[in-house]
């Protein structure tokens, strides 16, 4: 027996009822995704926004029936069954995607951060189906603003992941340490706008030149300290203003380097303070990222889940073999 959908349930349409303008509460949440076809709904109006495309063909037209309680898409053009899950993040999944929106609902409305062992408790999986979750939804954030550049006034400034190993090694060279480069841009005012955190494998021109040529658009005013390897700026005639460095507190009181060490502080206090140990130079990229996609979201929080629906729909298939053999980055040594 075929049975045939017409019902249409947009994300729009849902993020257009009224609700806090401050957060999405938890009722809201399950108002609003109560069931498996009002999660399938949203990812099918996140997929194809302007009706389905064939994966296949790119014919757009198909008919829809249920196999196992899911809606699926039988293209008109070349007969080809696919659904909305497919090639996405959600590809091959076992769970009913009520439990990866209650996911993507979690990390989109902490403060701070939620860990693998903290999803374990909250979707009820085992551990490694958590790590799995959340690695992918952190994918998809950080390939959605990969390429994300800053324009305007922009802070920059170099920082660590990481800490001491017991090896009797301290400072810059300690092992377990990944570098990486931090930037916020803001306005006139000096109001932040956005931000972008990206691991480096040392501090030297050519990394600070292949990051700031991803990073920087033309129009930028940037603010930084002395680094010798921000010299690079110099040689792409982005004429850097120079900050005195600064230690400890005064360094966040400098009207020019305020933002930039207070978003730091911020992400560095978030994953110390929520993970027992993360491996920071083999998914730093997606741990800071994650950060700052939230960061540069905060005043929408009524609203974010759907962006990350949006980023989760548009985000490749991705194996767990995928996310775990990511290579290290050759970092500075001590000298």
């Amino acid at each position: 027996m075929i049975l045939v959908y017409s019902t249409i349930y947009t994300v729009s349409s849902m993020a257009s009822k009224s609700f806090s303008s401050t957060a999405l509460s938890i009722y809201d949440f399950l108002e609003r995704f109560p069931n498996d076809q009002a999660c399938q709904d949203a990812l099918e109006q996140a997929r194809w926004p302007h009706g389905f495309v064939c994966p296949r063909c790119e014919h757009h037209s198909a008919r829809t029936f249920a196999r196992n309680g899911r809606k699926m898409f039988e293209c008109r053009g070349c007969r080809y069954q696919t659904h909305p899950g497919v090639g996405t993040i959600f590809t091959d999944t076992k769970l009913p995607l009520k439990i990866w929106f209650f996911a993507l609902y979690l990390l989109t409305q902490s403060k701070t951060n939620v860990s693998a062992l903290e999803l374990t408790r909250h979707l009820g999986v085992c551990q490694r189906t958590a790590w799995r979750i959340k690695h992918k939804i952190m994918e998809a954030m950080s390939r959605q603003d990969a390429a994300r550049q800053l324009r305007g006034f922009v802070e920059i400034d170099d920082a660590y992941l990481g800490g001491e190993r017991n090896d009797g090694i301290r400072g810059r060279g300690a092992s377990g340490k990944q570098p990486f480069i931090i930037a916020v841009s803001t306005d006139r005012a000096g109001r932040p706008h956005l931000a972008a955190a990206d691991p480096v494998a040392r501090f030297d021109k050519p990394e600070v030149e292949r990051w700031a040529r991803t990073r920087m658009h033309n129009n930028v005013r940037i603010f930084c300290d002395g680094l010798g390897g921000f010299h690079a700026f110099d040689d792409l005639g982005l004429s850097p203003v120079r900050m005195p460095s600064q230690p400890g507190r005064k360094a966040s009181q400098q009207p020019r380097m305020k933002w930039v060490n207070t978003v730091l502080g911020n992400i560095k206090r978030a994953i110390d303070g929520r993970y027992h140990s993360i491996r920071c130079q083999k998914y730093a990229r997606r741990y800071l990222h994650e950060a700052t996609w939230r960061f540069n979201r905060r005043d929408k929080m009524a609203t974010i889940i759907f962006k990350l629906i949006d980023a989760s729909a548009q985000c490749a298939t991705v194996t767990e073999r995928a996310l775990r053999d990511i290579p290290t980055l050759s970092t500075e040594t001590r000298r």
